[in-house]
């Protein structure tokens, strides 16, 4: 089915943060668009606003007409359903044509310039800073983001240019469906290995996808890389890092809040750019972002403007309170490798300050796997309170809980296990110079109540 023969659009599991930035495209088309999701949220409701049908339980009743009919009604569903969901049964028994998201992606990067952003961590970031990058710029662009714009309010930019940016997730293969026009890959520390099974494995779903960009394209791969990549005849590699590779930084500057620095690139260089989200972490992502922007062909005015101007994500780095008093942040950051950049950013910018982490680790074999090295990536601040794992897709491992965290957090270390649930409660007892909340699972859904706590007690 072509994008053009569809009349409607189903989403099982409505609600999931990519799912939505498709939703939109159709909504945008005028489109019928329905789905089912588990559970409202935020995002739903939104959703809802801008004209989505949406329902919150399994019930092929509950599905609109337009929806039912095979010949013009596209189905897109997240892995994360199971395979005995009974709507995603009744679409499979109808004879409907049903697609993940990512293939559905990979429709529109065949249509359009495909600019997208792949790796372990640093991708959401990256991706949507160079969605603004080109946003702003004479180029403009489309964009299907994995985290909600700061300048936008949303994760997705609709526009009637050729370009594409999007976030490419290597979670369950799904960027194996794209075909980059050019590509960033900014990390490929193992992760999702209960798909992956081996690092090996993931490593090479990382070559294969280097594979997958176009001729006359360009991969631009940081420079510590441990993939090696597999390109098609006339595609041009760049790599990039810190203070290293083709394009690189010089002249950092980090002081009274701010920073700046001069972008050092093979195409042209670019002096006094000066990141409008100051944080350690951004000078690298937004070199990757700069480098594919700069490439498209945005120009060095826009690259400065691009760069001011970016507020960041929700949940990537996410200031909530910003006072000489108390410092409150949210982020999204739920690998070690993640944790890490985080935790050392974090310090950078408050060296003297006491800096305390609340964080929900995001599922058993992740913790499983690598909790030793959340630990390390812990253990750089100064007190670290842990609540219960977050499940998501998985069922209990014996064995396996935050206490592997716990035990092998450094010695001397400020350390807690509590509930999730009494959270809000240690927060109201507690007085913080610096406090993060860490994670991927709905610990998250209690930074406005903490955030409200920490105010009310200013």
């Amino acid at each position: 089915m072509e994008i053009k023969d569809i009349k409607a659009v189903y989403f099982v599991g409505a609600g999931g943060i990519g799912m939505s930035a498709i939703a939109r495209y159709f909504i945008s088309r005028g489109l019928v668009v329905a789905g089912y999701d588990k559970t409202p949220s935020d995002l739903t409701r939104q959703l809802e606003k801008e004209g989505m049908l949406i329902h919150y339980e399994e019930n092929v009743d509950a599905i609109p007409a337009a929806c039912k009919q095979p010949e013009s009604c596209l189905i897109i569903y997240t892995p994360a359903i199971p395979a005995e969901h009974q709507e995603l049964q009744f679409f499979r028994q109808h004879g409907f044509e049903i697609q993940k998201r990512a293939q559905v992606l990979g429709t529109l990067t065949r249509e359009h310039k495909g600019l997208c952003v792949a790796g372990t961590h640093g991708k959401t970031t990256t991706s949507t800073m160079c969605a603004h990058i080109m946003h702003q710029s004479h180029l403009d662009c489309n964009a299907f983001l994995g985290g909600i714009s700061k300048n936008y309010g949303t994760n997705y930019i609709l526009s009637d240019s050729d370009y594409v940016v999007i976030e490419a997730d290597e979670f369950d293969r799904s960027f194996h469906w794209l075909r980059p026009w050019m590509s960033v890959i900014t990390s490929t520390d193992p992760d999702h290995l209960d798909i992956y099974g081996t690092k090996e494995a993931y490593l090479d779903s990382f070559r294969h996808y280097s594979e997958l960009i176009q001729p006359e394209g360009a991969l631009i791969i940081h420079k510590e890389l441990e993939m090696k990549e597999h390109l098609q005849d006339n595609v041009r590699r760049y790599d990039y890092a810190l203070q290293e590779g083709d394009f690189h930084a010089e002249n950092i500057v980090i002081e009274n809040g701010e920073i700046t620095f001069d972008f050092v690139s093979p195409i042209e260089n670019v002096k006094g750019i000066q990141l409008g989200q100051p944080i350690p972490i951004n000078i690298e992502n937004g070199i990757a972002a700069m480098a594919m922007a700069q490439l498209a062909g945005c120009t060095a005015d826009e690259l400065r403007n691009g760069m001011k101007t970016f507020k960041g994500v929700d949940r990537r780095f996410d200031f909530k309170i910003k006072t000489d008093k108390l410092v409150f942040l949210s982020d999204y950051a739920h690998h070690p490798k993640e944790i890490y950049q985080s935790a050392k950013s974090i310090r950078e910018l408050y060296r003297n300050r006491k800096i305390t982490a609340i964080f929900q680790p995001h599922l058993y074999t992740r913790t499983r796997d690598f909790y030793k090295d959340f630990a390390d990536a812990l253990s750089q601040l100064d007190e670290v309170i842990l609540t219960e794992i977050y499940p998501a897709r998985e069922l209990p491992i014996e064995g396996v809980t935050s206490a592997l965290i716990y035990d092998n957090l450094r010695p001397g270390i400020e350390k807690q296990i509590i509930r999730k649930d009494d959270v809000l409660d240690l927060v109201k007892r507690r007085d913080f110079d610096v406090l993060i909340v860490l994670g991927a699972g709905d610990l998250d859904n209690q930074v406005p109540q903490i955030t409200k706590i920490l105010e009310d007690k200013q």
